[in-house]
């Protein structure tokens, strides 16, 4: 930096500017003024016919259900997914077929 750039610096940022600028904002107990007003937000409705859920399981279970989605849409079911697939299971399973070891 040559000595009338850094004259020219020492002139625009004097010492009391640079107190004066930190005192005000950084250094002030009084919040900051809002420079401009806040857009109103629209409070969103939260979806009420699902939910979300985390459930466990075993990645070979994952692994057999990925597969059968896979095929699925290998077969024109451009829409299966994971949970498509188990509702369908849940609306087909016969409970009383179950083992009760299950």
């Amino acid at each position: 930096m040559t000595s009338s750039t850094h004259d020219s610096l020492n002139d625009l940022l004097s010492q009391s500017d640079v107190d004066d600028v930190l005192r005000g904002t950084f250094y002030s107990t009084e919040p900051a003024p809002k420079t401009r007003s806040p857009r109103p937000t629209k409070a969103k409705v939260k979806p009420d016919h699902y939910e979300v859920i985390c459930i466990s399981l075993y990645k070979e279970d994952l692994e057999r259900l990925d597969a059968k989605v896979a095929e699925l849409k290998t077969r024109g079911h451009r829409k299966m997914n994971r949970s498509s697939l188990i509702r369908f299971a849940l609306d087909h399973v016969d409970a009383s077929k179950l083992p009760r070891a299950y």
